[in-house]
């Protein structure tokens, strides 16, 4: 896959990391994905951490918990979507059900963002791009792929985004989500979702040998919450659980590079 310098309305542009640990997040994805890590000023005792691979940005990731910013946010993988306008995104979020949590607002000159909650109880972003188009890297090794969204209510959820980034969405058991041409994600099935879980988005990273990267990544901390699975006519994929908590998929497609 080329290098991105841009990401078209409705695609995902960009991963965010909260966790309690930058330092060990650091090493962890470093280690396992690939990534390099810069760090720059975000407050006066915080600062913000941005992954690449191979020079290029894979996403980033700030601290939270107890001495941060945010102390009562667990820790989790954040996922945001491109839009020409988060004002008026919020706006037809608020209008199709949603809830908008924080925002619109701008982050320095690098563009302006909304965090919006799905009437499922889901929360993202939406990024209206400036300086900063997102990631830089997409389906190669190390990098992100895929997501997939994990709610109680598939149908309401398929109204509210449709509705809202014009995505096509079809299916009758897993939902793949078009946008455009392109396929980019999906909304998991009723059968295979935990009914446990609090409804999210499943960021997926890819990887040629996910049963090896697998066994990696729980050898570095991480706790494995699905074992590696092949899915026929797909490829394999597991989900884990980052030393921090942090939830994530490896997918390895059929034809891996």
């Amino acid at each position: 896959m080329a290098t991105l310098t841009e990401h078209k309305p409705g695609d995902f542009c960009w991963m965010e990391l909260g966790t309690k640990d930058q330092e060990a997040a650091k090493s962890f994805y470093g280690n396992l994905l690939g990534w390099t890590a810069q760090d720059n000023p975000m407050g006066p005792n915080d600062v913000y951490t941005m992954f690449e691979l191979g020079g290029r940005a894979t996403g980033g990731a700030y601290r939270v918990g107890q001495g941060s910013q945010m102390p009562e946010i667990p820790t989790h993988w954040d996922l945001y979507i491109s839009v020409s306008s988060v004002a008026e995104t919020a706006a037809k979020a608020a209008d199709a059900g949603g809830l908008v949590l924080k925002g619109p607002f701008d982050v320095m000159t690098y563009g302006r963002m909304a965090v919006i909650q799905d009437p499922t109880g889901t929360i993202f972003c939406v990024w209206e791009a400036k300086q900063h188009a997102g990631i830089g890297v997409n389906a190669e090794e190390g990098a992100f792929c895929w997501a997939d969204l994990s709610t109680p209510d598939p149908a309401k959820a398929r109204d509210f985004y449709e509705k809202v980034f014009g995505w096509g969405i079809e299916g009758e058991d897993y939902l793949h989500i078009k946008n455009g041409d392109a396929f980019i994600g999906g909304i998991q099935s009723q059968a295979h979702r935990n009914p446990n879980a609090p409804p999210h988005w499943l960021i997926y990273f890819q990887t040629a040998d996910c049963a090896g990267a697998t066994q990696k990544a729980t050898g570095l901390g991480a706790q494995p919450i699905v074992p590696a699975m092949t899915m026929p006519n797909v490829g394999t994929f597991s989900i884990v659980a980052d030393p921090q908590g942090a939830v994530f998929a490896l997918y390895e497609p059929l034809h891996a590079a």
